[in-house]
């Protein structure tokens, strides 16, 4: 009965003192908090690649949710979602052109620096465009699946907000007969990193 009264108590300081390395490590730069979400809008200035209508400002929100647990390959994906609306500073003679884009998919972001974090990303979703068409005045909309690979970076500015600078190119097939569409252009905005806490 002593013996056993001994063993119990030596055993649990056994397990403890094991286990004690595995809570010890040196303390990140910066940590993930609960929330993996970044959130952000921006100013697009696009080119519509409608007729000769050159380029249309809009805007254009976003959120990224960072997965994790994943390989060290694969640490950065994130899952992101965009919209968009070409909406303004519109062309003299095209008064109703007018774009706009819901997108998801993923997005790669390159971690490796401290303050400055480039990304690639490849988009799907759906397009909408708004339009006068001379020749048949009840064909004034379509839409199409909108393929959207792009680029960009992010750059921390102050704790948990970053300035970024995006680049997209978008692919709308056969979205007159055989004619396709490639409005393409840069976004300027901010992003908010719910995720990012400081030490």
């Amino acid at each position: 009965m002593r013996r056993k009264a001994f063993l119990v108590p030596v055993l649990a300081a056994v397990f403890v003192l094991a286990a004690s390395p595995a809570f010890s490590q040196v303390v990140p730069a910066a940590t993930e908090g609960k929330v993996p979400l970044t959130i952000g809008g921006g100013v697009s200035d696009f080119l519509t690649d409608f007729e000769n209508s050159g380029r249309m400002v809009g805007v254009t929100v976003w959120a990224d949710w960072r997965l994790h647990h994943l390989p060290p390959l694969l640490d950065g994906l994130s899952i992101e979602v965009e919209g968009r609306d070409i909406n303004f500073a519109r062309p003299a003679g095209l008064t109703t052109l007018r774009q706009d884009t819901g997108l998801g998919g993923a997005i790669y972001t390159w971690q490796h620096y401290s303050r400055f974090h480039p990304y690639g990303k490849y988009l799907i979703g759906l397009g909408s465009i708004d339009f006068a068409d001379p020749t048949n005045p009840y064909y004034t909309h379509d839409s199409r699946v909108v393929l959207a690979p792009g680029v960009g970076a992010d750059y921390r500015a102050w704790r948990n907000v970053s300035i970024r600078v995006d680049y997209e190119y978008q692919f709308w097939h056969a979205i007159f007969g055989s004619h396709d569409l490639n409005p393409n252009g840069f976004t300027f905005g901010a992003t908010y990193n719910f995720g990012y806490r400081e030490r």
